[in-house]
């Protein structure tokens, strides 16, 4: 039995052996067929949904984001909106004023960037502030804002007091802090005001994921959770499931495990590769475990920090800043054991690495596990792959690795980011058609929130590699617009380990898709499409009819 007819001007399947079509049925939230593939079927009584004027397409994977941050950032100070210190100053006393006593001074997307790259004075910030703790994120997400009154709740200003590995409380030449935290320094101040609720965590889902779907993002890989400063709440996982049972959830998600949530396991001496002790989640719950709406992907592994706040660990020093390389968040040789015993309990990875020295050591970790314990049908990934050159990208193809640079960043701030590092490496960021060149998976993402949920736009980018001031980062490196589009659908589900069921409209699959205000292949600017309609498992979630 048929439930749905979908009819279009136009629907590119992304299938290789069947491109194009003009309807399809859907049954059980499943393709059945296309076009005389339904002509057996008595159609008379069902419905359809019609689109004339539109082309449908696979329905876009965010293979790398942050959910629940963006989520509850959405109902925070609108910091990203200040552009000079005086209207954010104007942002905190407004939100300080609505706030009780001991409330959070909360926001995120805070860059310097749009505020001729000063950081505020947080001399002034504590005038404004007062004793309301403050934890303003950055863009970056690998550095915050905060003021003396929560530097004095974390006993920064203890005689003993020592700054966690792989983070740094900045301090202005004379030695004060200036309010800068810097990657896993952020902890502690997460550690105040963690863990959020799981009713918090659902009305943040449920908040991002309707935007998603406006979007047409009908999947996404939450990018940490569980634990560390990425993490939100130790039963995080628990938050997803009760917003899908409750119809809270308006794409499917995939949830990537923070490496600090995994304890310690102990098996029988012929577990875990014959080592008997691995690193894990209870019961033996690993990589692959869930439903069609909420499963548990890879674990997320850091090793660096951004390019823009400096913190990527880079093999030449970043402009500017001689014998500044950045650093990696925790020393090479513990990083691999604490990696190994994860991959030895059936977890895949996602080790986020953005400088090239990040690059090296990932691609290191990988091939040692894969050689030990064998490769997966899944790829491992590196998040991001920022700074890379030609021979990690060799690398990464020989490997099997799947890469998630966010081409996004290049409109956003690649003249930022070209600042950072300089001229001569201008054409080594975010790569598009080298990589593909070269055999490497790529998935498109957003990083949201450090940067906007716009598929469409992200696409442009990839193919134009404009800049904000109007340059090219990376002349080789545009791709054409189908390789813009298979990034955000059949190379995003390769990567994701859901290709059987994702990816492209084929029978069998699940019906998730998008109409568009035309088509991608043919539009003169990928970023002008709009989305009409966005559908996940045949159901509509989003239309711009509704």
């Amino acid at each position: 039995m048929v439930d749905l007819i979908i009819e279009a001007n136009e629907i590119l399947t992304l299938d290789r052996l069947r491109p194009t079509a003009k309807r399809f049925g859907i049954t059980n939230g499943r393709i059945i067929g296309f076009d005389e593939e339904l002509d057996g079927f008595d159609l008379s009584s069902v419905p359809v949904d019609r689109y004339p004027d539109q082309t449908i397409v696979p329905g876009f994977i965010d293979a790398h984001c942050h959910t629940t941050w963006w989520g509850l950032g959405l109902n925070g100070i609108p910091v990203a909106e200040a552009r000079g210190l005086d209207e954010f100053y104007d942002l905190l006393r407004d939100a300080v004023a609505k706030l009780d006593e001991g409330e959070w001074v909360y926001g995120i997307g805070f860059s310097e960037m749009h505020h001729g790259g000063q950081l505020p004075d947080i001399r002034v910030v504590d005038e404004i502030t007062g004793d309301h703790p403050m934890y303003i994120r950055n863009i970056s997400g690998h550095a915050s804002l905060t003021n003396t009154a929560t530097l004095r709740m974390v006993g920064a200003f203890d005689p003993d007091f020592e700054p966690p590995q792989g983070g740094v409380l900045v301090r202005d030449e004379s030695g004060k802090f200036t309010g800068l935290v810097e990657e896993t320094a952020q902890g502690l101040l997460q550690q105040l005001i963690l863990p959020y609720s799981h009713d918090q965590i659902v009305a943040a889902l449920h908040t991002a994921t309707k935007e998603y779907a406006a979007q047409g993002i009908t999947s996404f890989t939450e990018a940490g959770v569980g634990g560390g400063w990425i993490g939100h709440s130790p039963v995080e996982i628990a938050a997803y499931q009760t917003a899908a049972e409750s119809g809270q959830l308006f794409a499917r998600a995939q949830l990537m495990p923070a490496l600090d949530a995994l304890e310690d396991i102990e098996g029988a001496a012929a577990d875990f590769q014959g080592t008997q002790h691995a690193a894990g989640l209870s019961l033996g719950i690993r990589t692959g475990i869930g439903s069609e709406l909420v499963s548990l992907g890879p674990v997320k592994v850091f090793t660096d920090g951004s390019l823009l706040g400096r913190t990527a660990a880079v093999t030449e020093s970043f402009c500017g800043h001689p014998h500044n390389h950045g650093y990696l968040l925790t020393p090479a040789d513990e990083l691999n054991e604490r990696v190994a015993r994860a991959y030895r309990a059936g977890w895949n990875l996602a080790l986020h690495a953005i400088g090239d020295a990040a690059i090296d050591l990932a691609l290191d970790i990988i091939e040692q596990c894969q050689n030990t314990y064998g490769r997966r049908s899944t790829p491992n990934r590196i998040e991001h792959f920022g700074l890379s050159r030609p021979d990690q990208v060799e690398r990464a193809a020989k490997l099997g690795v799947a890469v998630t640079p966010q081409h996004g960043f290049i409109h956003l701030f690649g003249a930022e980011m070209v600042d950072r590092i300089g001229e001569h490496r201008r054409d080594t960021l975010y790569r598009g058609k080298t990589l593909v060149d070269a055999g490497v998976i790529v998935a498109g993402s957003s990083d949201s929130p450090v940067c906007d949920i716009n598929v469409r736009r992200a696409m442009q980018a990839a193919v134009d590699r404009v800049s904000e001031d109007g340059s090219i980062i990376g002349e080789n490196e545009g791709l054409d617009r189908e390789q813009a589009l298979r990034l955000y659908t059949e190379w995003g589900a390769i990567a994701t380990g859901t290709i059987n069921d994702k990816g492209t409209l084929t029978a069998g699959k699940l019906a998730d898709f998008v109409a568009l205000s035309d088509s991608p292949l043919h539009a003169e600017r990928l970023d002008e499409l709009d989305v009409q309609a966005t559908y996940v498992g045949g159901r509509r979630t989003y239309s711009t009819n509704e």
